[in-house]
C-alpha cells in the first residue's frame, strides 16, 4: 500500500498518517481484503473509515446528531423542506465491491462475515457490475440480527434496507431522492420515506409520525434536507427509549453510563415539549420505571437461582465457513459467545448463539455474596 498516495487521497500528510498508525489507524489482514481501519475520528476523517490494499477508500458513515427539543431543532437546523424517513433498529452497514467481491463493513470498519453473506444473498450482483464505485449505506434488521434482534419488521430472518448512497473515495452522500430512486431502479428495499414537510409544519407532522411508530414498537425518524444541504437529525419514540433501557438494565454492568442517562433525559425533554397531561406523564413514568426495574430484577433473580446471564440469538447461513468466521469476528470484537452445533435447515444452516454477558454475571454474583458497590 502506497501510504503517500493514500494520505493524499485522505487529505493529510504522509507523516500524519504514519503518526496515526496503531494509535488511531489499525491494520487488518482478516478477513480479506487487507485494509487500514480508522478506530476514531481524526483530521476530518470519520471513525470506521477503511483504506483497502488496492488504495480504495470507503469513508465512515457520519454520526447523526439527535434532536432533543424537536421544534427548536428543526427550526435551527433546516432552511426549507424536511424529508422524513423511518429510523430502523438494527445494525449499520456499508456494502461495496472490492476487487470484485462484495463486502459489508460494520460502523467501526470491520468486515463482518455474516453481514457480508447476507449482502451477497440479498443484493443483485449487477448493482456492483453497473456501479463499481457505489457504496450502499443501510440497516440490517430482523429477528436473526445477532447484534440487535428485533421481530417488529416484515421478515422472519434478516433483511437489508438502504438509507443512503455514497461512492468510494468520497466523503459525501448522494441524498434522499437519489437513494430512493436507486433502490426502486434496482429492486432493493429502502427505509420508508414518510413525507416531505415545510419547516414550519414539520415538527407537528413528525410528532404524530413518531407517536404512531412508537405504538408499533418502531424506533423513530431521521430528518434530512432533500437537497443534502444540512446534516441529518434523528428523533426517537418513547417506546424505543424504554425498550433500549430494558435491554441495558438487564445487562446493567455491560453498558456505559451515558447509554442509560441519555435515554432517560430524552424522555424528560419529550414529555415537556409534547405538553403531556398528568395522566400521560404518569403513563410515561410507569413505562420508564418498568423498563429500568423489571429487567434488572429478573437478572438478579436468575443469578440468585444459579443461572448464567446470557443473550440468546441465532443466525441462518449458507456456509459453515461463515459461521466459523463470524464466531472469530465476535471474539476479536471482545465478545464471548458459545456457538451451538449448526442445524441443517433448507439449503443452509441454523446456528444458535449464546452471548455471554460476563461483567453483569460477575458483578451480580459478587453483590449477591455481599460485595459492596
Amino acid at each position: 500500500m502506497n501510504l503517500g498516495r493514500v494520505a493524499e487521497k485522505l487529505g493529510i500528510t504522509k507523516e500524519r498518517l504514519q503518526n496515526l498508525h496503531e494509535a488511531v489507524v489499525r491494520q487488518s489482514s482478516w478477513p480479506e481484503p487487507r485494509l487500514l481501519r480508522f478506530e476514531k475520528a481524526t483530521s476530518g476523517i470519520e471513525a470506521g473509515t477503511v483504506v483497502f490494499e488496492n488504495g480504495e477508500i470507503i469513508y465512515g458513515y457520519p454520526k447523526i446528531r439527535r434532536a432533543m427539543m424537536l421544534a427548536p431543532a428543526v427550526d435551527r437546523h433546516f432552511s426549507g423542506v424536511v424529508a422524513v424517513e423511518e429510523k430502523m433498529n438494527g445494525h449499520n452497514v456499508r456494502i461495496s465491491s472490492v476487487d470484485g467481491d462484495v463486502v459489508a463493513l460494520t460502523r467501526g470498519g470491520f468486515i463482518c462475515p455474516y453481514s457480508t453473506e447476507v449482502a451477497q444473498r440479498l443484493l443483485p450482483e449487477e448493482i456492483f457490475e453497473e456501479h463499481p464505485d457505489i457504496v450502499l449505506c443501510g440497516e440490517m434488521v430482523g429477528p436473526e440480527n445477532p447484534y440487535v434482534p428485533k421481530s417488529i419488521y416484515p421478515t422472519d430472518t434478516i433483511d437489508f434496507y438502504l438509507f443512503d448512497l455514497s461512492r468510494k473515495n468520497c466523503k459525501s452522500t448522494l441524498g434522499v431522492h437519489k437513494t430512493h430512486r436507486f433502490a426502486e431502479d434496482h429492486g432493493i428495499r429502502a427505509t420508508a420515506l414518510l413525507g416531505e414537510f415545510k419547516k414550519d409544519k414539520a415538527p407537528e407532522k413528525i410528532k404524530q409520525i413518531v407517536k404512531r411508530l412508537g405504538r408499533q414498537g418502531r424506533e423513530g425518524v431521521v430528518m434530512k434536507d432533500p437537497d443534502n444541504l444540512a446534516a441529518p437529525l434523528k428523533y426517537t419514540s418513547s417506546e424505543t427509549n424504554c425498550s433500549d433501557l430494558a435491554v441495558a438494565f438487564r445487562y446493567y454492568n455491560d453498558y456505559a453510563l451515558d447509554f442509560f442517562l441519555s435515554r432517560a433525559i430524552r424522555e424528560g425533554f419529550q414529555s415537556v415539549e409534547w405538553k403531556e397531561s398528568d395522566e400521560e406523564r404518569r403513563a410515561r413514568a410507569l413505562r420508564l420505571g418498568e423498563s429500568i426495574l423489571l429487567p434488572m430484577v429478573d437478572t438478579i433473580q436468575r443469578k440468585q437461582a444459579g443461572e448464567d446471564i446470557a443473550q440468546k440469538v441465532q443466525i441462518r447461513v449458507k456456509s459453515l465457513r461463515t459461521a466459523r468466521e463470524f464466531e472469530y469476528h465476535l471474539r476479536r470484537s471482545g465478545m464471548r459467545a458459545i456457538f451451538d452445533q449448526p442445524e441443517p435447515d433448507d439449503d443452509g444452516y441454523l446456528v444458535r448463539i449464546t452471548k455471554l454477558v460476563m461483567s453483569t454475571n460477575d458483578k451480580t454474583q459478587a453483590l449477591l455474596e455481599g460485595e459492596t458497590w
